[in-house]
């Protein structure tokens, strides 16, 4: 609409001040003055007729540009100073034409109308046949310089509109897929914590349970009683590593004492639910960071509960080893064993492959018929 209306303005004053010189002209005879008039008068008539609607029609700027050209050229075959409309046609026709090549002929059409216009009405003289040449052929040349120029304006800043909603479009599919991939993340290491921390509490609780049953069924109260109590600070362990979870801070079995001391604790917890004696070896160990000693924490418990489960061993160890390039934990035990090639890897091993490549750490699983070690080697100064 912006653009009909311009053109409307323009092409309204245009024709008012060409009437005027038609009007004017005293050195032209009354036919040619009436014609040209006419000749205004049909060029406005078509454009708020036609015209108007040839942006949104094809048939309609067909029909405009079809009846312009010889429109101009009987305007100028009555009087030449009605060349002046050119300045009017050509921008039209650049503006209506669907392409490009469409364009161009409307404007040689325009400059031959106009040629003929001149000739008819300056006669066939050399310098008249001249003059109207070159007038003609100026316009034509400077009408498609301009006109191509600005064609190829608007197709780079069309094709840099594209671009830039293509690319407004990629980053929000980056985003969306930034944040589900944070989610999924997200979730990953959620259920990671749930299995190596309340997973591992609970399946210590039942184990307890089932042997405070055993005591029960044997008249073993006293037993019974201690195991209840164990029971008892088992929920209390998961309790707590249940909120840290929620809290989404730092494992509970980590306080300000360091890992040395949280390994010693989880022995000892081991060694009270079950009948495994658990050492630990991890003095005197230097200060390493935080998101390391939580992957070592994490190891440790991850191994331990595997003991528990299917090693049937009697005794396991924990040893950590710090040089200035890696932190080595290693956890063994005098078990059955399994066979690492046939072995079905469950979650808990993948856990711990997974939670040790966030901090560009490697697990390795060695077994026997004597025991299994599982070494777990983070390069120190990388955070989680």
């Amino acid at each position: 609409m912006g653009f009909i209306r311009w053109m409307s303005v323009a092409v309204t004053a245009t024709t008012a001040v060409m009437a005027v010189l038609v009007l004017g002209s005293t050195g032209y005879e009354l036919p040619s003055r009436v014609g040209a008039g006419a000749t205004l008068a049909a060029f406005i008539l078509l454009w708020f007729t036609v015209g108007v609607r040839s942006r949104k029609s094809r048939i309609a700027a067909l029909v405009f540009l079809s009846v312009l050209v010889p429109i101009v050229g009987m305007g100028v075959a009555f009087m030449p100073v009605m060349a002046t409309l050119q300045s009017l046609a050509y921008p039209l026709i650049w503006v209506i034409a669907e392409r490009t090549r469409h364009a161009v002929i409307g404007n040689i059409a325009v400059a031959l109308a106009v040629g003929i216009g001149f000739l008819v009405s300056l006669g066939f003289a050399p310098e008249t046949v001249l003059y109207s040449v070159t007038v003609a052929t100026l316009s034509l040349v400077f009408s498609l310089a301009l006109g191509l120029w600005i064609t190829q304006i608007s197709k780079l800043s069309s094709q840099r509109h594209d671009l830039v909603l293509e690319l407004q479009s990629t980053r929000e599919e980056l985003a969306n897929i930034s944040r589900d991939a944070g989610v999924s993340s997200e979730r990953e290491r959620i259920a990671r914590e749930i299995h190596d921390t309340i997973a591992q509490d609970l399946t210590g609780l039942v184990l307890v349970a089932q042997r405070a049953k055993r005591e029960l069924d044997n008249n073993q109260p006293a037993a019974a009683a201690s195991q209840i109590e164990l029971i008892e600070d088992s929920a209390r362990v998961a309790l707590a590593e249940a909120r840290a979870l929620v809290a989404a801070s730092a494992p509970v079995g980590l306080t300000g004492d360091g890992i040395t001391s949280a390994l010693q604790r989880l022995a000892q917890r081991y060694s009270r639910e079950t009948s495994l004696t658990v050492t630990v070896e991890a003095e005197h160990l230097p200060a390493i960071p935080r998101e390391s000693e939580v992957v070592v924490l994490r190891c440790a418990q991850e191994s331990l509960a595997n003991v528990r489960k299917h090693a049937e061993a009697r005794t396991a160890a924990i040893v950590v080893i710090v040089t200035d390039e890696e932190l080595t934990v290693s956890i063994t035990d005098d078990g059955v064993g399994f066979d690492t090639n046939d072995a079905h890897i469950g979650f808990g091993l993948e856990g711990m492959s997974e939670r040790l490549a966030l901090v560009n750490g490697r697990l390795a699983v060695e077994s026997s018929a004597e025991g299994t070690t599982v070494r777990a080697t983070i390069p120190l100064g990388v955070s989680a």
